[in-house]
């Protein structure tokens, strides 16, 4: 079967108020991202750079920048779809060294695909102002798509670039990318789009 890919509009220029705006860093966790992790996805690795220098430049202009961790029991329900993975304390549940939180960052702990299930996300967004998500990570269709779906019912503005995410097929990806654009008016765009500036 072919499947025609429906065609998302990509923002040649987003520029965000460093105040009102944060990056969102989806389980860039060993288990996933590495090659010996539990989940591994083949594409994480190639989103390590540009994420690291979209949260470079986020820290420098005094925008927030959250992480979330997959985070399980021993024996959690969720292992009986995936298998175990991002055990609690694990190495493989720890976010990868390259795009370690710094201090100032805030970590969410998540126990399913949606970071604001059952979380302080809403809470610690709302307390700091923000209102503008970039949401970076993985897996695309799973935890990002998730995550960014729930930003939006709850009208924050979600911006996705999409070097900055990673899934474990093509199919994925893109259906990813079109929901974001088609379902949930997210903003489509590159890393290297996006900047930040104070609106006074």
């Amino acid at each position: 079967m072919r499947v025609e890919v429906p065609e998302v509009k990509i923002a040649e220029k987003v520029v965000l108020d460093p105040r009102t705006s944060a990056v969102v860093v989806v389980d860039m966790q060993n288990d996933f991202v590495r090659r010996e992790g539990k989940l591994y996805v083949p594409s994480a690795e190639s989103t390590i750079l540009p994420i690291s220098k979209l949260v470079k430049l986020a820290r420098s202009s005094g925008s927030l920048v959250i992480y979330t961790q997959d985070w399980h029991m021993k024996d959690d329900p969720e292992f009986k779809i995936w298998g175990e993975h991002a055990l609690a304390g694990s190495w493989g549940a720890e976010v990868v060294e390259e795009l370690r939180p710094m201090e100032g960052d805030l970590v969410v702990k998540k126990y399913r695909y949606d970071a604001f299930f059952e979380s302080p996300m809403d809470y610690l967004l709302r307390v700091k102002g923000v209102r503008t998500l970039v949401v970076t990570g993985t897996v695309a269709n799973i935890c990002v798509l998730h995550t960014a779906a729930s930003a939006a019912l709850r009208w924050y503005d979600v911006v996705l670039p999409k070097d900055t995410v990673s899934a474990m097929t093509e199919f994925d990806y893109y259906s990813t990318l079109r929901q974001v654009d088609f379902l949930y008016k997210g903003t489509i765009t590159t890393s290297d789009k996006v900047s930040w500036r104070r609106e006074d």
